[in-house]
């Protein structure tokens, strides 16, 4: 690990500053993806700026049929929230299942948005239930925010603060898990909102997290699993690795629908 700078404010107007103060660091949350490549050498930064010592950011509530999340709830936290539980069963389930125990209990949900890792599970959620990012300088859709591999709309002296999910009437997320590393090689998420109905597919796009809108058009005639049967996901889109070949990801997107579908009930 090469040397860095390293600060830890108590507020958010001092993470801006310091954010400011030196051009290129990066903010710590969990540090689950950005410690590890520190550590290997992968990247060499001026500084860290850790959010852990700002109180407010990982709080987890319900106003007005929104669930609101603060950036720096841990994965443990969503998972084991009578909040989430409540509003959205499924959430939970999906942060349960994130990783291991030492994951889940360091990791944290804006960390893993902000770093919108192709194979992460939160975007495929955050996409399906159209849920708006809050920074200290503005909100984003959903839409806006998820701009491509490792690559999010966030400005260099931005700073997540909270993901609001709308409550769905439905949501469903079914995956396919690495064995080793409890990433996505498959994941997809099935929403039915007051916008309508949204299948979003997070491991398997080549440019990150997509929708599929014959999916959507299906289920929003018929809300049942045997909807998706037959929809194919055009290969072209998908990408391949020596985990999992672009023709089986597609396979997995129905087989994966279908079971999302079930669990949103």
């Amino acid at each position: 690990m090469y040397a860095f700078d390293y600060r830890r404010p108590s507020t958010l107007n001092e993470a801006d500053l310091a954010l400011k103060a030196m051009p290129g660091a990066k903010l710590l949350a969990g540090g689950q993806t950005l410690i590890p490549t520190l550590k290997q050498r992968l990247n060499r930064l001026p500084g860290l700026i850790d959010l852990g010592a700002i109180t407010g950011l990982d709080g987890i509530s319900r106003k007005d049929g929104t669930l609101v999340v603060g950036a720096m709830a841990t994965h443990y936290a969503v998972a084991n929230s009578a909040e989430v539980k409540t509003a959205i069963p499924q959430l939970a389930n999906l942060a349960e299942n994130i990783g291991d125990p030492q994951v889940r209990n360091r990791g944290t949900i804006g960390g893993s948005l902000a770093n919108n890792d192709p194979a992460a599970d939160y975007p495929a959620a955050a996409l399906a239930l159209g849920a708006s990012f809050k920074t200290n300088k503005r909100s984003l859709t959903a839409e806006q925010f998820f701009k491509g591999l490792f690559e999010t709309a966030l400005e260099e002296n931005e700073i997540l603060t909270e993901i609001h999910f709308p409550v769905a009437k439905r949501f469903g997320y079914a995956k396919f898990a690495n064995p080793a590393s409890r990433y996505a090689l498959v994941g997809v998420a099935v929403a039915e909102t007051a916008g309508g109905v949204r299948v979003t597919v997070t491991g398997a796009g080549a440019d990150g997290v997509f929708r599929v809108p014959a999916m959507e058009s299906a289920l929003a005639k018929s809300f049942a699993a045997n909807s998706v049967s037959g929809i194919a996901v055009d290969t072209k889109m998908l990408g391949s690795d020596m985990h999992a070949a672009a023709d089986y990801r597609a396979h997995l997107i129905g087989v994966l629908a279908a079971r999302a579908v079930t669990l949103a009930g």
